[in-house]
């Protein structure tokens, strides 16, 4: 009985630890014009952002949080209706009596309410001006040939955030409407097979619109360092990598 209880004390503090440790997210700071703004970094595609008072969660998903224990949204925003950022039950968890939730048409099947947009739309919501820009594949596809997130489906987002632009681009390959983007000073992009991009992918997408920093991420099992190396030319471009695989 005596071992069973060590055992049972020691398995606690093991799953205390690890919870806490699964709450420790790494964040950068990003200075604007408006103040700091706070950039957090979840895992997956998961993210947070602080800014002007403002909490603005991206793709949250239980699997990566606990969403209990973090701040409500002011605004939400859900880039397409996969399991891996659509979370009904989180965005539950988050909302409140004012927060707004922009999402995709897809997502409604799995979720009621929000506000949707479409590829292409822009939108100013809590002050903040969001462009929604198309997401989709245009190599890798299913056995069946259908892509996995074909053209229309997914929204990624631009956010202006005082004198920043801020583009989360979702599950998508490099496509010409990302590569046409300008003055984007911070970009998240995804890196992971075979779903969204290559290392070779991410770097010819950012060599064409030049963000001034970028955030590899959904990179799965992916070595980040390839990215790293493959821009390492391009003195312009800042990649950080964080924590999130």
């Amino acid at each position: 009985m005596r071992t069973i209880t060590i055992f049972f004390s020691v398995f606690l503090v093991f799953c205390i630890i690890s919870f806490a440790n699964l709450q420790e997210f790494e964040s950068d700071i990003i200075k604007t014009s408006k103040g700091d703004l706070k950039l957090t970094f979840i895992g997956h595609g998961t993210l947070m952002f602080f800014f002007d008072g403002k909490v603005i969660h991206i793709d949250p998903v239980s699997r990566y949080a606990d969403y209990k224990q973090l701040p409500k949204a002011d605004l939400i925003l859900i880039t397409h209706e996969h399991s891996d950022h659509l979370d009904p039950a989180v965005i539950e968890i988050l909302c409140k009596e004012d927060t707004d939730i922009i999402l995709t048409d897809k997502c409604l099947a799995k979720f009621k309410g929000g506000m949707v947009m479409k590829n292409g739309e822009t939108k100013t919501v809590k002050d903040i001006m969001i462009e929604a820009i198309p997401a989709y594949n245009i190599k890798h596809m299913r056995s069946n040939n259908i892509p996995f997130h074909p053209r229309g489906d997914g929204n990624g987002y631009i956010l202006t955030l005082a004198d920043k632009k801020i583009y989360v681009a979702g599950d998508t390959e490099n496509t010409s409407e990302m590569k046409a983007l300008k003055d984007i000073d911070i970009a998240f992009l995804p890196m992971n097979l075979p779903y969204t991009m290559t290392p070779e992918m991410v770097a010819d997408a950012a060599r064409a619109f030049m963000p001034k920093i970028l955030y590899p991420y959904h990179y799965g099992k992916t070595d980040p360092q390839e990215l790293v190396e493959l821009l390492s030319d391009v003195k312009e471009i800042e990649v950080r990598i964080r924590k999130l695989r």
